[in-house]
């Protein structure tokens, strides 16, 4: 119980201080990714449809322009504030905003037809937990859609990856590696049925400030310049150049069905 409560306790901390900074980058509120993720979702106006970890609901407002409702669950009431507000002055009525934890989701059975999760499954400290609820409250043949962040499947350069991370957002776990991210999704009994990957170019100062915390500033730049200049690319293109520090994300988005 007390990791669990100092799990959660790091969620609430790191994004009731994210959220302004969120909702103000354009990693996030790009509206050709929004887009193209309802596209994959495949949505109608008859679907329920879920957000887990819907964050300050810049996923949940684009879902709604399709779906029958779209219920937002995120750990951090600021966040679902956040999300409900910006539904609302979004024109949607569609929204609904719930306290819930993803391990143990308060919904029935089979009482969605879509869940979506973006940029969410790095935060689960048990996500065969996480996938498994989504597959419970899915009905059959609902779809599961999955957009996040993979590490290396270099067991070295994924921990190396990982660590820079978490010292940038303790909240962080994992970013787990493509075929560890397939393997949970397919244990959980869902069939891939669709995949697009994408990189992204990364620079330091946009990574750092999301957090919205300086002291982190300096110790990584530290960390990062040295393992960059030294040649060690933590599995993400890691580089040092015209005095900037650069590196590249690359992104899944995959699309399963549950059977």
């Amino acid at each position: 119980m007390t990791t669990n409560r100092n799990y959660e306790g790091r969620i609430q901390n790191e994004f009731t201080r994210q959220a302004e900074a969120m909702v103000a980058s354009p990693r996030f509120t790009d509206e050709r990714r929004l887009t193209d993720l309802r596209a994959i979702a495949e949505l109608d106006g008859s679907m329920r449809v879920m957000d887990l970890g819907c964050g300050p609901g810049i996923v949940s407002e684009s879902l709604a322009h399709d779906a029958g409702q779209v219920v937002g669950l995120d750990l951090t009431p600021e966040m679902l504030a956040r999300a409900s507000k910006r539904c609302s002055d979004a024109g949607h009525d569609n929204g609904l905003f719930v306290l819930g934890d993803s391990r143990r989701l308060p919904f029935e059975d089979a009482s969605f037809d879509v869940v979506v999760t973006r940029s969410a499954i790095h935060h689960f400290d048990n996500p065969s937990a996480v996938i498994a609820e989504c597959a419970r409250v899915l009905r059959s043949g609902g779809r599961l859609v999955v957009s996040d962040a993979i590490s290396s499947e270099d067991a070295d350069e994924s921990s190396l990856h990982n660590a820079l991370e978490t010292l940038r957002d303790p909240s962080h776990v994992r970013m787990l590696p493509r075929s560890v991210l397939l393997h949970e999704i397919e244990s959980a009994g869902f069939t891939l049925d669709y995949e697009v990957s994408s990189v992204a170019h990364r620079e330091f100062d946009e990574w750092l400030a999301i957090t919205n915390d300086a002291s982190r500033i300096g110790p990584l730049q530290v960390v990062m310049r040295e393992l960059a200049e030294s040649g060690n690319h933590a599995g993400v293109n890691l580089r040092y150049e015209d005095g900037r520090i650069l590196f590249d994300h690359t992104t899944v988005v995959l699309r399963a069905i549950k059977a």
